[in-house]
């Protein structure tokens, strides 16, 4: 999974504001060069400083702590996310609360879940199929939670068998959607919660598929 704005979360949003920065203050070069500045003059500099506002607010204060933009490159949380949709996620959801099962949860991947070998971290996406203390099984292509089938909202069928495993205190157990393709919980064990990005709550795009996130 990719950030909209892999490695320019802060070079986009500098020379953004520098940009409209440069752009305001010719306009207020215009301004005082005018004998009588002119009301498309006046709005375009007013518009110019709400322009700045609002670059500033998203860039420095929303997109950092409050929500974020995500990008599908594959197909392990088919068929609810596909590659090349666009996500909406709430950053403060896990800060102000607890994740709930069947949410869909951005997270840093432990270094163990790098197939590369390199054990990077990267942003991951899938859904939390167990909390703490639950107790997680799958058979006959079946995900059993508690001794119950779990109906995860557009999961695929798993094509391997686990064997019963106890959630530990302070994780939770995630699994793609797309159970026989998805390198998460199953491979590389349990994801502790402080590795919560946040909560994806929309699809923004393409169109055709906007919507909540089930």
């Amino acid at each position: 999974m990719q950030d909209l704005l892999p490695d320019s979360s802060i070079g986009l949003p500098v020379a953004a504001l520098a940009a409209a920065t440069c752009l305001r203050a010719s306009l207020a070069a215009e301004l005082r060069r005018a004998e009588g500045p002119s009301a498309g003059l006046r709005l375009a500099s007013e518009t110019m400083d709400s322009l700045i506002a609002a670059m500033a607010v998203v860039f420095l204060i929303v997109r950092p702590f409050m929500a974020q933009a995500f990008f599908i490159p594959s197909s392990s949380m088919a068929p609810t996310l596909v590659p090349s949709d666009r996500i909406l996620v709430n950053k403060l959801a896990y800060r102000l609360g607890e994740p709930k099962r069947n949410e869909v949860a951005v997270f840093r991947a432990p270094p163990e879940a790098d197939p590369s070998g390199r054990r990077e971290e990267r942003d991951f996406v899938k859904r939390v199929v167990g909390l703490p203390g639950d107790v997680i099984e799958v058979r006959g292509g079946v995900t059993y939670v508690n001794g119950r089938p779990d109906h995860a909202p557009g999961a695929e069928p798993p094509d391997y068998e686990l064997d019963p495993f106890v959630v530990p205190p302070g994780t939770l157990f995630v699994m793609g959607d797309n159970r026989g393709h998805s390198n998460d919980s199953h491979w590389w064990g349990p994801l502790e919660k402080s590795r919560l990005v946040g909560k994806a709550v929309a699809i923004f795009w393409p169109p055709e598929r906007a919507g909540a996130i089930q």
